[in-house]
């Protein structure tokens, strides 16, 4: 994950324009709320990049903690929400310092493809340690086998005529193609799951999950996944 971390915390062209930004950071804390089940809750959002709308997640619940692993992208997010006393900034080493059984949701929102297995793995333990019983992980935009770039592609410029930044996205795409996001994505690659796989990591990792009836965000192509810690002992 080390070099999509630099990629993201380096300057890059992953948004067409400055409204396909802040609309993106717009639609997920929405669909993050839609989760919030009560206003005294305590939710963490792992890895949540620039996170351009968490004060409107932060209105929703009592506190949020926004952990990302970028020095760069977290270094802003403090100086951003500096004055916001319900948001809270950590790195994903500080999380292993929090307390068990001390967060009611965690979300984890396009951030697996970008991890190996094995990392993912580790995640979900850190979480899992850190959810109260009755706690839920929301791990959301999973990318599934055999759906490539092009519904990529189909589900931004369908984000992009509904809310008028069809051109932006036009030129964006170009950019995009010769950028060192495209380059990665063909070095590295991005971490796949069908349902089944997910559901069973999930299982291992000590969680009862589904898969939810839609994806967060704008790519209906992808997966979002609800999950509970399981009952000790139950199978």
């Amino acid at each position: 994950m080390d070099d999509w971390i630099d990629y993201y915390d380096s300057t890059h062209t992953i948004y067409a324009s400055k409204r396909h930004r802040d609309l993106h950071f717009q639609v997920i804390a929405r669909d993050i709320i839609g989760y919030i089940s009560a206003p005294d809750a305590v939710v963490l959002d792992y890895s949540c990049g620039e996170a351009l709308s968490a004060a409107k997640v932060a209105d929703a619940c009592s506190m949020l903690i926004l952990a990302e692993p970028a020095p760069g992208v977290r270094g802003r997010l403090i100086a951003r929400y500096a004055p916001n006393t319900k948001i809270r900034v950590r790195s994903p080493e500080e999380l292993r310092r929090m307390p068990e059984a001390s967060i009611d949701l965690v979300v984890m929102n396009s951030v697996a493809q970008y991890m190996t297995q094995a990392e993912l793995d580790v995640a979900l333990a850190v979480i899992r340690r850190l959810l109260k019983p009755t706690g839920r992980l929301v791990l959301g935009d999973i990318l599934r086998p055999g759906v490539g770039m092009g519904r990529d592609v189909l589900a931004l410029l369908r984000f992009a005529a509904a809310d008028g930044f069809l051109k932006d996205a036009l030129v964006g795409l170009m950019a995009t193609a010769l950028s060192d996001y495209r380059q990665l994505r063909t070095k590295i690659g991005l971490q796949r799951y069908r349902e089944t796989e997910m559901l069973t990591k999930l299982k291992k990792a000590g969680f009862s999950a589904v898969r939810a009836p839609k994806n967060i965000g704008h790519n209906p192509w992808r997966m979002t996944f609800v999950a509970r810690p399981a009952l000790t002992g139950s199978t």
